[in-house]
């Protein structure tokens, strides 16, 4: 079958190239081909009962499928160019914040209205920071809630399902170029199109490499943040997060002068597993009722890795770490904060008589014995510092799950409307190397629909 525009990968840069398209393009003809399933058929099996770890299903639910790895996210649209990726440097600044506004435009008309919009603006906690050796980033923050995320998907996919050829469970094989365009290759067969946009996200970080040196489009090395998900009660944190909701703030460490980061600040909300590639890793959900809302906080402490030659394999680094993490725990990690200062590992009684109720059910155990000795001390020093702006953070009971792990793909060669160096072949979102968030991932798709349609 032959279409005018093919996209690889059903994730937030897909989903908005696919919108973008068939809003102003009703004729044409688009497809999305997509690894995972359909949205309301992505359902991780761990129950925390019967099942309670991950079991390595053929197509990770979490990871894959309509929505991408982001449709179980707690649904942060950060709309900031400080963080979340590159994106600025391909198109511009103000481009850029102008197209994740009108993302967030569309997911306020898809189901997110009345979600608030949260704002660094003006906020003293900058001075607080300041005063204690951290710097909080600048960014305002839509939170939409796990559950109000998946609400604007639905509505998203109910739009979009009668205009574009969605094939879920259709992995792609291979791309190739072919006169007036390029044939994409999956299990099912072969199909032609015009223009192709590849939108595979961090879990498609090894096909991208691979269709890059199949095609011989440049790259360059990346980085891989390495680090733990906490977890804490959620008043510790409510003075920032009733503000502020996400808090990005960096440390540089006095001993190396690495810099630490918060991420993915997930309030009253739960500890959760992902797989990626086979390798179980941890990350955090909340939803905006609150009633399914916990008592605790968490968030991740990651320590950015760049490498440079004669090492480029920044994700076989972190994979590394992770497969130890899961040799020596059957998966996730869990220990106290104050076990992991005193040196000894966590017990299973430990953690049950800490004043910290876990809300994963993990294995407990030593990061020491995981982590490399540097980021376990930026690490340390990082939880020192934020216990000054939020007394309580360096508490015994404190609980500490690892090994979390940023995959970030090699960064693509990619020229200012986000084409390789083959006309008609786009590479967007988290797949490209460019950005690191919904926001910016969904923004990247929308452009380079409008660059397709010549708007």
């Amino acid at each position: 079958m032959n279409y005018d525009v093919i996209i690889i990968g059903a994730g937030p840069g897909g989903i908005y190239s696919a919108y973008e398209l068939v809003t102003n393009r009703p004729e044409l003809k688009v497809a999305v081909f997509e690894a995972g399933n359909v949205l309301e058929k992505r359902h991780c099996p761990i129950d925390g009962e019967k099942i309670t770890k991950c079991i390595g299903c053929r197509s990770c639910s979490i990871m894959s499928g309509f929505g991408g790895a982001g449709a179980f996210s707690d649904g942060k649209y950060n709309i900031t160019n400080d963080f979340g990726g590159t994106l600025h440097e391909y198109i511009g600044k103000q481009k850029a914040l102008s197209l994740m506004e009108y993302v967030d435009r569309i997911n306020m008309s898809h189901g997110g209205e009345g979600t608030k919009l949260y704002s660094t603006a003006g906020t003293e906690i900058h001075k607080i920071c300041m005063q204690n050796k951290l710097k909080l980033l600048n960014a305002s923050v839509r939170h939409l809630g796990t559950d109000i995320n998946y609400i604007v998907l639905e509505n998203l996919y109910a739009e979009l399902k009668d205009k574009v050829d969605f094939r879920f469970l259709t992995p792609v094989r291979s791309i190739s170029r072919e006169e007036g365009g390029y044939r994409v290759l999956t299990d099912d067969g072969e199909y032609t199109c015009g223009k192709c946009i590849v939108s595979v996200g961090r879990s498609g970080s090894k096909w991208m490499q691979q269709i890059c040196r199949d095609l011989e489009i440049p790259t360059r090395s990346n980085r891989v943040d390495i680090g733990v998900r906490v977890e804490l009660p959620a008043e510790l944190w409510a003075n920032l997060t009733d503000e502020l909701y996400e808090s990005k703030i960096v440390y540089r460490t006095e001993k190396f002068e690495d810099n630490v980061r918060t991420f993915c600040m997930n309030p009253y909300g739960s500890v959760v597993t992902e797989n990626t590639n086979g390798i179980v890793t941890v990350n955090g959900h909340s939803f905006e009722d609150p009633a399914r809302q916990t008592q605790n906080t968490n968030f991740a402490l990651l320590v950015s890795k760049h490498f440079t030659e004669p090492f480029s394999d920044s994700n076989g680094y972190g994979e590394s770490i992770a497969r130890l993490s899961n040799m020596l725990g059957g998966g996730v990690i869990v220990q106290r904060f104050g076990d992991l200062i005193r040196g000894r590992r966590s017990t299973k009684q430990r953690i049950e008589e800490a004043f910290v109720m876990p809300t994963l059910k993990a294995e407990p155990g030593d990061l020491s014995l995981v982590l490399p000795k540097r980021i376990l001390d930026g690490i340390i020093e990082m939880i020192y510092a934020l216990d000054k702006i939020a007394p309580g953070t360096a508490n015994d009971d404190t609980l500490l799950y690892g090994v979390e792990v940023k995959f970030y793909n090699m960064e693509v060669d990619l020229d200012e409307h986000l084409e390789t160096c083959h006309k008609g072949l786009y590479i967007i979102g988290d797949g490209s190397g460019v950005t690191h968030s919904l926001s910016h991932a969904s923004a990247s798709g929308v452009y380079v629909a409008r660059e397709i349609l010549g708007m």
